[in-house]
């Protein structure tokens, strides 16, 4: 048997079993023929996305999974973990199960991926030994035959095999144990053959002796760029994401990826965004081949710039700024607040791309407090209902009397959305106290009904 679905495995049936012992033991068995070359051909696409939208060094880890090195393009997808829950979030809308670990080598990650039932594991630095000695044998990527034969001379586990002496074994199993074994533990490099599709545009350079200086790097990253963008040119479209990758001397691959937030085939504003991540680069004993990949391209749309006459002011274009500091802090944690048509204050708002063009609403134009909460705090007070405010309050164990304010303002909540909120009631007060700070509180409930809210207080945002 090539692979079991989940009725099948509760049934005691595993990948491996004789076909016979299966029927033997589930008459109603139903079997197809493994289509072997069409899931070679599906694991290759999915690699390809992961290749266009998380990192640019991709490649496949049959029978059923893929290998990303995402050193230097997590950041862009609000860290490790962010991304790897995203990759498994959007592989599940799909209709795809899948777990995803992060770990030091390749060889650790795959055996994270298959032994444990979390969807996401991103094992710390240092500790992916201590995990791994724990492990069975059979996520050590060796032959199942082997690893029936280790299992009765007792080494079931990983462990077992990295303390035991290693001359004995390989004198009777040969290389492969041992070299899996240093592969797993980040002792002996495994460089992978990154995936790429024949549309890539990209250029790439040759170098006859290897490079290292770091100005050199930085030469050739900009004549890389210059070649690329009249590539680009030449298709009418422009870059998003850009990957810049060394091939060094001894068969490891490092990249860069960056991205815009605008199509661009500006060669001067990729080359400075490029060389901005260079010092996280080390070329070893020397890179012999450099490749600039356009892994996104869009339409490209040429925007004219409005000079100023008389009074006229002048465009700005921050696209520049926007792409420096997103390849620097990563894009998710680079944001800019729409406004959405809601009533309920936390949900007036959404974060959009920075780059993103207006969408046509408006703010509410009722004054709001320049700093929200993220969740309104409860609050202490003393005031007379149902429509005085409150005389002080205390929060986070400081008492503050109130000397002016305003309201109250009547907020409902959104009945159509959520039938909890169909009497629900919301008072807000604008106060100011002793010390000139101002203060948006509300009251939960009208003051008077009990089915509008428990008549509690919250602090829910600050004016400047």
């Amino acid at each position: 048997m090539y692979a079991a679905n989940a009725a099948a495995r509760a049934a005691g049936l595993k990948p491996g079993m004789a076909v016979a012992q299966a029927q033997a033991l589930v008459p109603e068995l139903t079997i197809h023929d493994a289509a072997l070359r069409e899931d070679a051909e599906a694991l290759g696409r999915l690699g390809l996305w992961a290749l266009k939208r998380y990192s640019p060094l991709v490649a496949t880890d049959p029978p059923d999974g893929l290998v990303l090195d995402v050193t230097g393009a997590a950041h862009l997808h609000g860290g490790e973990k962010a991304m790897l829950e995203d990759m498994v979030a959007r592989l599940g809308a799909a209709g795809i199960s899948a777990r995803a670990a992060m770990a030091e080598s390749w060889g650790a990650a795959h055996g994270f991926a298959r032994a444990f039932a979390k969807p996401v594991i991103v094992v710390p630095p240092g500790q992916d030994a201590a995990m791994l000695e724990a492990l069975p044998l059979g996520f050590l990527r060796l032959p199942r035959e082997m690893v029936e034969q280790l299992g009765r001379l007792g080494l079931e586990r990983i462990g077992d095999i990295a303390k035991a002496p290693r001359a004995p074994l390989t004198q009777r199993f040969g290389a492969e144990l041992h070299r899996r074994l240093d592969q797993a533990f980040g002792r002996r490099r495994e460089p992978i053959e990154p995936l790429r599709t024949p549309e890539l545009i990209e250029a790439r350079r040759h170098f006859a002796e290897p490079i290292g200086a770091a100005e050199t790097l930085a030469r050739y990253t900009e004549k890389l760029a210059v070649c690329l963008c009249e590539r680009l040119c030449a298709q009418g479209v422009g870059v998003r994401r850009l990957d810049l990758l060394f091939h060094r001397v001894d068969s490891d691959i490092q990249a860069i990826r960056i991205g815009t937030s605008r199509p661009s085939r500006d060669a001067k504003r990729l080359t400075r965004l490029l060389s901005d991540r260079l010092e996280r680069i080390d070329p070893g004993f020397g890179v012999e081949t450099m490749i600039l990949r356009a892994s996104l391209v869009e339409p490209f749309e040429t925007r004219h710039i409005r000079s100023t006459l008389l009074d006229e002011e002048a465009e700005t274009d921050v696209c520049s700024l926007i792409d420096i500091l997103a390849n620097r802090i990563g894009a998710a944690h680079l944001y800019r607040l729409a406004p959405v048509e809601s009533d309920v204050p936390e949900r007036a708002a959404a974060r959009i791309a920075p780059g993103s063009a207006a969408t046509g609403k408006t703010w509410p134009a009722l004054p709001r407090p320049v700093r929200l909460l993220r969740r309104p705090e409860p609050i202490t007070t003393m005031a007379l209902l149902p429509d005085h405010p409150p005389v002080s309050f205390s929060w986070r164990g400081v008492r503050r009397r109130i000397r002016r304010a305003d309201g109250p303002e009547r907020i409902f909540g959104e009945w159509w959305k959520c039938d909890a909120e169909r009497d629900a009631v919301r008072d807000y007060f604008q106060v100011e106290d002793d010390a000139g700070a101002r203060y948006w509180i509300y009251r939960a409930g009208d003051g008077e009904h009990p089915e509008t809210g428990p008549q509690s207080w919250y602090l829910h945002g600050f004016f400047g």
